[in-house]
C-alpha cells in the first residue's frame, strides 16, 4: 500500500512541476517585446507627452534681435534713430505685432504703435516689416539669425514712432464718396431693399475685402511722388467698388470726378501694390478697369435685377421707414 501511495504522489509532483515549467516558459515569453508591444508602448509615451503642460524651463530661450525705428515729437532735437531689443521668442506669440506688445510690455512703455483687432480686418497696424509694407498681426516672426526690422510706412509724415500720418489718405478716401448712390431715391430711402443678383454681388469679389491699411499706396512710387493729386491704388481699389456696383446709379458722375491727368493716369502699372496688399488683393487690375471706363473702352453692364419705387398710392403700409 505504500508503495501505490508513493506511485500516486510522485504522479502529482510530476504533474505539478510539468504546470510550473509551462508557466515559466509562458511568462518568459510574454516578457520578450514584439513589435506589436513596442508600438503601442512608443504610442502610449506620446499621447503622454502630448498630454503633459508645457513648461519654459524645458525649452532653452529662443533669443531674437529688433530693431526698431524711434522718433519722439516731445524732442525735435533728437534725429530718429533705430533702438535695438533682444526678445525671447518664447514669452510672446507668433507675430510682429506679439513682439511689439512684449517690448512695450517689458523693455519700453514709451513705444508707440497702432492696434486694434489682430485678425488683419482693421488695417491699423500697417508698417513696414523687414522692407515690406504688411500687417504686424498677420505677419509671422521669421525663424532667421538676421534681426527683425521695422519701420512705420514709407513716405509719411510719422507723428511718433511708429504712427504714421493718414490724414491725406483718409481725405482721399472721402472724397470718392464711399457709399450708395441713387439719385431721384432720396425720398423712399430705407422703405426697401435694393436687390442685387448673384452674378453681379459677385463682381464686387476681390473689391470689398479691401481694409484701407494705406499698405498698397505707400508702395507706390508715383503716390509718393504725387501724393497731394493722385489718389493712390488703394483709394482707387475702392473707387471702382463702387463704379461697378449694380446697385449705383451714379457711375457717371464718379468717373467724371476721375477724368483729369492726376487721379488715375499717374498708375504706370508697377504693381508694388499687388504684390505687398496683405489681403492678396490686386488693386492694379481695379485701375486698369477705371482706365478701360475712363476710355469709353467697356460700359457698365446693366444690373440684372432692378428694384422698383415703392407706389404711395397702394399698400402704403407695406412700405414703412425704418423709424416707423
Amino acid at each position: 500500500m505504500y508503495a501505490a501511495v508513493s506511485k500516486i504522489t510522485s504522479r502529482f509532483w510530476s504533474r505539478g512541476l510539468a504546470h510550473i515549467r509551462e508557466s515559466r516558459l509562458t511568462t518568459s515569453a510574454k516578457k520578450t517585446p514584439t513589435e506589436v508591444d513596442t508600438a503601442v508602448a512608443e504610442e502610449i509615451a506620446f499621447v503622454t507627452a502630448c498630454k503633459t503642460p508645457w513648461k519654459e524651463a524645458k525649452l532653452g530661450p529662443r533669443p531674437k534681435i529688433v530693431r526698431v525705428y524711434r522718433w519722439n515729437p516731445e524732442t525735435p532735437k533728437v534725429k530718429p534713430y533705430m533702438q535695438q531689443f533682444s526678445v525671447d521668442l518664447n514669452k510672446c506669440g507668433t507675430m510682429v505685432l506679439d513682439i511689439l506688445i512684449l517690448i512695450k510690455a517689458q523693455h519700453d512703455p514709451t513705444l508707440s504703435f497702432r492696434r486694434s483687432c489682430r485678425e488683419g480686418i482693421c488695417g491699423s497696424c500697417g508698417m513696414n516689416i523687414n522692407g515690406v509694407n504688411t500687417l504686424a498681426c498677420i505677419t509671422k516672426i521669421p525663424e532667421s539669425p538676421q534681426p527683425l526690422v521695422i519701420y512705420p510706412l514709407p513716405h509719411t509724415y510719422v507723428i511718433r514712432d511708429l504712427i504714421p500720418d493718414l490724414s491725406q489718405f483718409l481725405g482721399q478716401f472721402r472724397k470718392i464718396d464711399p457709399f450708395l448712390k441713387r439719385p431721384g431715391e432720396d425720398d423712399t430711402l430705407g422703405m426697401r431693399q435694393i436687390l442685387q443678383s448673384r452674378r453681379d454681388r459677385h463682381k464686387l469679389n476681390g473689391l470689398f475685402e479691401c481694409v484701407m491699411c494705406a499698405c498698397c499706396s505707400f508702395s507706390c512710387p508715383s503716390y509718393w511722388w504725387n501724393g497731394d493729386k493722385y489718389l493712390g491704388p488703394s483709394v482707387l481699389l475702392q473707387a471702382y467698388r463702387w463704379v461697378i456696383d449694380s446697385r449705383d446709379m451714379a457711375h457717371d458722375e464718379r468717373l467724371a470726378k476721375l477724368r483729369d491727368f492726376y487721379s488715375v493716369y499717374r498708375c504706370h502699372t508697377i504693381f508694388n501694390c499687388t504684390k505687398t496688399c496683405p489681403k492678396g488683393l490686386n488693386p492694379g487690375r481695379a485701375i486698369a478697369q477705371l482706365k478701360r471706363l475712363l476710355a469709353g473702352l467697356t460700359k457698365k453692364e446693366k444690373p440684372d435685377l432692378e428694384t422698383s419705387l415703392p407706389n404711395f398710392c397702394q399698400n402704403e403700409e407695406q412700405y414703412l421707414s425704418k423709424k416707423e
